[in-house]
């Protein structure tokens, strides 16, 4: 997702296949002794996978900037209060081991959730 968001930056053509070859020369010269097909067909199995996915969101990047800040700038005082409940209700339940390093109050948690959200658009913003 990070790299979608970089590339998303880039002005001109960006032609992924083109990087694939790069990518295995590089490595090859990284690892010469221990080069061999199967490291080949593992990198670029992983490469054209890699690919798809930034094909897929090639593009989107900017449109979701611009919705996500619509929708952070439309929110409301409650629906701010809501998002920042909800963080750590899916967070707890998702990972209970969590309010072993939360143990704030709520103003602090309030804080970091602030932040989460500010975070959040400032990676499409400068990824």
């Amino acid at each position: 997702d990070i790299l979608s968001l970089r590339l998303a930056k880039c002005k001109g053509t960006i032609v992924l296949t083109e990087y694939k070859a790069v990518m295995l020369a590089s490595l090859r010269s990284l690892v010469p002794k221990d080069w061999d097909s199967d490291h080949e067909v593992a990198w670029s199995w992983l490469w054209e996978n890699v690919e798809q996915m930034l094909k897929a969101h090639m593009g989107k990047p900017a449109a979701m900037e611009q919705a996500l800040a619509a929708l952070w700038s439309s929110l409301t005082a409650d629906d701010l209060a809501f998002v920042r409940r909800e963080v750590y209700v899916n967070f707890f339940t998702q990972a209970p081991s969590g309010m072993d390093h939360f143990k704030q109050s709520t103003t602090r948690l309030h804080f970091i959730a602030d932040k989460v959200v500010a975070m959040t658009l400032d990676m499409y913003k400068e990824p």
